[in-house]
């Protein structure tokens, strides 16, 4: 049964191979079992289509109820004994993913030798059901009703460049005076104009024509080390630049708006161990992964 929700859910038998570390042999032959157990077609297959018969339908609702209804049953006989175990498949940006979300993912594992990580590079929310994902860490808004959105903290996002670019013309002050130099933009969250805001709350609006952008956060960080242009930045990203003088903090006092971080993980009835404690490890350790001095602390929701 657990096999065939995953073969729903993967949306194909060797996807659900894949997932499960398995043959597809194997999942084959667990479907072909639980038909005969019911005696009945659960799935139509054909070379390039799968779909499921009316009945399938119904056994997949109630199958993922009856195994939902399992898991709480025997986390509730097990109590404090509730183990963290299996494989964990998560999806992270790409960015923080490979830099600072490092650190509490070798907590996690280390706390819990149990569990093993998939950790998967994506910039876009997943698919949870269809890609067997169990939890995703998302940068920028949510606008998803159907998953839980938990936000664990925000990231500062400052104007930066290399001092090459300025010459010997002052540092910018004002918002208004970074209109006369070359831009970088991140596509990701800004394109051909910012909105940049005083540490008293004036707002400034700055079109901006790009003479680079980019989806990657690296890329962006690189091209203004090489004095293309100046950027937006996660301030975290360019901490270390900024305090060995390779880039600038141009106007201090402006900033854009911070980029908040969450947690995201679809409605469930039960939640394995394995998530319920990442969840924990995670919104205790991400904060204090950031450079203190210019990470803006969150209180848990």
């Amino acid at each position: 049964m657990q096999t065939f929700v995953r073969i729903v859910e993967a949306g194909s038998l060797s996807a659900a191979a894949l997932q499960m570390g398995a043959t597809q042999p194997t999942v084959s032959r667990r479907l072909q079992a639980l038909e005969r157990s019911l005696g009945l077609r659960l799935l139509q297959r054909s070379t390039h289509a799968m779909k499921l018969t009316e009945e399938g339908q119904r056994c997949f609702a109630r199958a993922k109820e009856l195994l939902g209804n399992w898991d709480a049953f025997e986390a509730d006989l097990r109590g404090a004994t509730d183990v963290p175990e299996g494989t964990l498949r998560l999806v992270v940006p790409h960015a923080i993913g490979q830099q600072e979300l490092v650190g509490p993912l070798v907590e996690y594992l280390q706390r819990y030798p149990r569990v093993a990580v998939e950790w998967l590079l994506h910039d876009h929310t997943p698919e949870f059901i269809a890609g067997g994902i169990d939890c995703a860490i998302h940068v920028g808004p949510v606008d998803d009703p159907s998953v839980v959105a938990l936000k664990i903290a925000e990231i500062p996002r400052i104007v930066v460049g290399a001092p090459a670019l300025l010459g010997d013309t002052p540092l910018p002050v004002h918002a208004s005076a970074l209109a006369r130099l070359p831009w970088l933009a991140l596509r990701t969250f800004y394109r051909n104009e910012i909105t940049l805001v005083h540490a008293q709350g004036e707002q400034y609006r700055l079109p901006i024509q790009p003479r680079m952008s980019t989806d990657s956060l690296f890329a962006l960080r690189n091209a203004a080390l090489l004095g293309l242009g100046v950027c937006v930045a996660s301030a975290w990203a360019v901490a270390d630049d900024v305090a060995q003088g390779t880039l600038l903090h141009l106007t201090p006092q402006w900033h854009a708006a911070p980029l908040p971080i969450y947690l995201l993980y679809p409605y469930a009835h039960y939640y394995p161990a394995k998530l319920r404690r990442f969840v924990e490890v995670v919104r205790a350790a991400l904060p204090a992964a950031l450079p203190d001095d210019i990470m803006g602390q969150v209180p848990a929701p």
